[in-house]
């Protein structure tokens, strides 16, 4: 994929107003919260973006929107630079988001934060409910390895190497997410991972990174043809 993606960063109104009845809107949906001692806030966010940008060169009929780098964030609020807006505002971020854009064809939400998953979910039911088309995706990964392990360290290494400190690379908690879901959802990430990490970045690397990314854009293009292609609102 060559194609440069199509942005409203890069655009002004009237360059959208003629197409955006047959254009997709892709928007990229983060959060600002730790990420270890290795990785910077921002790694949902642009991992989100990224994936976005290459939906937009997959597709010429998808514009990508700036990102949303506010989410659903407060079990990693016990360490010091993260910033929440909570589920409920989060979901209502989205509703009237969407609603804002109904002159397109449709809206893609692609977040990269499993936090965001309980908000973009009630969000995606109502506004289906109220018509419009709209496909929540995310992108996945082992259930020992859900935040700021390998998986999300080898992403940030093919994206912007000059932000991952690989001296402060150490594994974290490397049980299954379901195995310490209840934990987190009474006292937080910090109970169980004093450092951040649930996973173990250490022997990541862009290589994997760059298979990691090019995985989630094939199944993001995927979803997004099948969902395109259907008659009705899923």
């Amino acid at each position: 994929m060559t194609a440069r993606p199509a942005r409203l960063a890069d655009l002004a109104w009237p360059q959208i107003a003629d197409r955006a009845a047959r254009t997709l809107l892709a928007v990229p949906m983060g959060a600002t919260e730790q990420h270890g001692p290795h990785l910077p806030f921002t790694v949902d966010t642009e991992i989100a973006a990224v994936l976005c940008d290459r939906l937009a060169s997959a597709r010429s009929d998808v514009v990508v929107a700036p990102p949303l780098a506010y989410g659903s964030s407060g079990e990693h609020a016990g360490f010091p630079g993260t910033l929440s807006i909570g589920q409920r505002a989060t979901e209502l971020v989205l509703v009237e988001l969407v609603r804002s854009a109904d002159a397109f064809a449709g809206v893609v939400v692609v977040s990269g934060h499993g936090g965001n998953a309980e908000p973009l979910a009630r969000a995606l039911a109502r506004l289906r409910y109220e018509g419009r088309r709209v496909l929540g995706w995310s992108p996945s990964g082992p259930a020992d390895d859900s935040h700021a392990g390998r998986t999300e360290t080898s992403a940030m290494l093919a994206l912007r190497p000059r932000a991952v400190r690989a001296e402060a690379m150490a594994a974290g908690n490397t049980r299954p997410l379901g195995d310490i879901a209840a934990a987190l959802r009474e006292s937080g990430v910090r109970a169980v991972s004093p450092g951040g990490v649930l996973g173990d970045p250490t022997g990541a690397s862009a290589e994997q990174g760059h298979r990691l990314l090019d995985t989630w854009t094939e199944r993001l293009v995927a979803a997004t043809n099948a969902w395109h292609a259907q008659a009705d609102p899923q």
